[in-house]
Formats: structure tokens, sequence, C-alpha cells
């Protein structure tokens, strides 16, 4: 069923689709009224009062400091290496842009809005024609951990086994570009690896180290959904574990099996309505996990911020995880959604207009127009992450000397 949020929100989509008509949103050099990059990635001659609504309100400087941990990342790429898909370029392409930004080291709001409105252009990202998406939220959440299995601590996260061999299937056949394959070498044939259920029954003992071991199977199981942790030890230290491996198997969402039975409504399924369910039902609580064939492998992690998968620290608020199938990590990213984080004053959600840098993945994230928006650490930014599952659009900021090249080029 659909909310009434969610029509709302539709129906906005609409409405602003139909306002799109655009010029240039710097004016130089002008761009054809619709240059067609790909099948899924549109220019309009968008302009930031017209299309990116919100822009002149948003505190940019947040999003640049991001975007230079991100640059930091692309140049050390060469400059022929394909960002994702074509569409979005090469290193090369990014290269002035990045080297910009890296040079400017502006904490000043205005600065930074001109920064990207001087390097950049924005693309309408679309599945099909269809602009709006799936947008939710993530966290880094907080448990208790130990070095050794002891007392209470007796759920070990694991480290990635030696013996798994990723394969990218897009290396092989250019149709099955995005899809991966985990394996293990079993007489000089790949062999599916251990699913969750195996594994949570002891298929890596002995066979993959044991990085912590953490007093709670379901704290454990929404780390692995999270992708990262901060893990507080008996003597008051702290442990930061990030993603470093999955098994491969397909992520399943276990809400799904609890409105399948009936024990949450559609409306009602969050993070926190299904943490209840298994905290209140420990007898199913396993099985249910394991319907979430799905494992992911940790490795310890230096610093104060959590890790995303581009490699660089996370910024709360301003850092997405996109599907890189489709998109590439670096890219910022203007988000129009909404979000009810201040719903203990308020039954009505806000606007969440902001600039996200893509930085991140995850098992969940799929699609082209899809995304998971880093809220921070701990409880106050779980509530938050737990309950952002809401509709929106985004649009790709990209550098534009590349568009005009391709313009020029018709590409």
């Amino acid at each position: 069923m659909i909310s009434g949020r969610l029509w709302a929100l539709l129906i906005a989509a609409g409405l602003l689709a139909a306002a799109l008509i655009a010029f240039a949103l710097f004016p130089p050099k002008p761009l054809p009224d619709k240059l067609v990059l790909d099948p899924f990635v549109f220019v309009e001659r968008l302009s930031v009062e017209h299309a990116l609504t919100g822009w002149a309100d948003d505190d940019q400087a947040l999003a640049l400091d991001a975007f230079r941990r991100s640059c930091g990342r692309l140049l050390r790429l060469s400059d022929e290496r394909v960002l994702a898909d074509p569409a979005f370029g090469t290193v090369g392409d990014w290269r002035p842009a990045c080297a910009a930004a890296l040079a400017d080291p502006t904490t000043d709001a205005t600065a930074a809005r001109l920064f990207f409105q001087t390097w950049f252009r924005p693309v309408s990202i679309r599945n099909n024609g269809d602009d709006v998406g799936l947008f939710t939220g993530y966290f880094e959440p907080e448990l208790n951990g130990h070095t050794s299995r002891t007392g209470a601590y007796q759920v070990p996260i694991y480290a990635p086994p030696p013996d798994y061999v990723g394969v990218d299937l897009g290396d092989f056949r250019a149709d099955l570009k995005g899809q991966r394959l985990v394996g293990r070498v079993v007489g000089g044939r790949l062999k599916p690896v251990e699913s969750r259920s195996e594994i949570d029954q002891g298929a890596l003992d002995g066979r993959a180290e044991v990085v912590l071991w953490v007093d709670d199977p379901v704290d454990a199981f929404f780390l692995h959904i999270q992708g990262s942790g901060l893990v507080k030890m008996p003597d008051g230290s702290a442990v930061r574990v990030g993603y470093a491996g999955t098994n491969g198997h397909p992520y399943f969402a276990i809400g799904r099996s609890l409105v399948t039975r009936g024990a949450l409504a559609q409306e009602e399924v969050s993070m926190q309505s299904i943490r209840d369910w298994l905290v209140a039902n420990p007898q199913q609580a396993v099985a249910l996990m394991q319907e979430n064939a799905s494992y992911i492998f940790f490795r310890r992690l230096d610093g104060d911020a959590p890790v995303g998968a581009q490699g660089v620290p996370l910024t709360p608020g301003r850092s997405l995880a996109v599907d890189t199938g489709w998109l590439p990590l670096g890219m910022p990213v203007w988000l129009d959604t909404v979000t009810d984080d201040h719903h203990e004053t308020s039954d009505d959600p806000m606007y969440f207009r902001r600039l996200m840098i893509a930085q991140d993945t995850g098992g969940a994230i799929k699609g082209i127009v899809r995304g998971d928006v880093y809220w921070g650490t701990g409880a106050p930014a779980g509530a938050i992450a737990g309950r952002m599952r809401e509709a929106g659009r985004y649009y790709g900021l990209l550098p534009r000397a590349l568009l005009e090249r391709r313009a020029r080029s018709g590409d």
C-alpha cells in the first residue's frame, strides 16, 4: 500500500518534472536542450533555480570537504580509467575539478557553492525515464565486544576467509557488468561459499580470523546490514570495524518475512520495529536472521570515522551509498527527498535537499535511482536512519568540460 506521504511526493515529482524548463546552469557554452549521454543519464539544460530546488539554502562547504576526500582517491588513478559508465567520463575528465578542490581550502558556504557552480553541471539520473526512486538511511552502530571468546562474548565478527575468491563477471561479459560472484576453488573448480546459516553453525571455525567477539547476535546482525561499527571494549577503549568483504549471497530484507507472516504491517517496518521483534522473539530470531543468507566480513579501522567503499572516511549527512554498477564513487549528487528526523515534534516530513557525495555502497542498494544516506554514529543517528524510507530523486553533478566536450563531439 502506498502511503499518503509517498503519494504526495510522487505528485510533487510530477509537478517538479513539468517545471524543468531550464536554461544553462552556468552561462558559458550552451548545451543542446537534451543531450542523451546514456539510456539513464540526461542533460536538460538544467539550472540551479529550476532543477536543484533548495540549492541556495544548502551549506555546500560540508559537501566540498567530503568531495576533497574523494578526489584524493580519484587522483591516484590513471587518466584513462572510466568511472562506472562512459557517461560519467574518465578520471582525466574529473582531474581539473579535483585539483581545484584540493587547492581550495575554503570552508565558506558561499565560496563552496560557487566552486560547484563553476566546475559542474547537473544531470538528471533516471531509470528508463523514471526519476523517482527509494532513499533510505544507515549509520554506524555501537556494540560491546572483546578480543577473546569469553563470558557473554560468544558471537564472532569474522575477517574474510583467505580461501574466498571474488569474481567480477563484467570482466568476462559486458552484459554482466556490475555482477559479482564469491566462491572457493575446490578441485580446480569454483564452488559456492557458505551461507549465513552455515557460518552461524561453525562452517568458518579455524578457516577465518575472528576480528572481535561481541555479546549480542542481534547487534551483530545489524552490524552486517550497516557495514561498519564502533565496538566498545571492557577496558573503556573502542575499536572501529569496517566492511572487508561478503560471502556473495543475495541480500534479503527480513522485514518482508515479518510482513508476510503478519508480525508487522508494511507501514510499520523499520529498523527499530524489526529489532524489537527479534529481541522479543529470541526463539524465532535466529531462523529469521538466517533468511538473509548474505554475510559480511570486517577489518579493524583506524581514524575517527567509518570508511566507505571508496576508501575514504564518511561524513554524516553528506556521504551517500549508491549502486556502483551504475553510478561512480566520488560523484557529487544533489538529493531531493524528505526525512522525518524531527518526528518528536511533528508528524509531517520535512524536505531533505542537499549536496551529497557518492562514497559508499551496500548489499541492499541496488538500482539506478537508489541511495542510502549515512547519518553518523550511535543511537541518535540510528533512530533517524532506521525510519528513513522515502521516495525521492537525485541529480548527478558532472564536470562542465566533460559535458561540453561530449556535446561538441555528439558521442
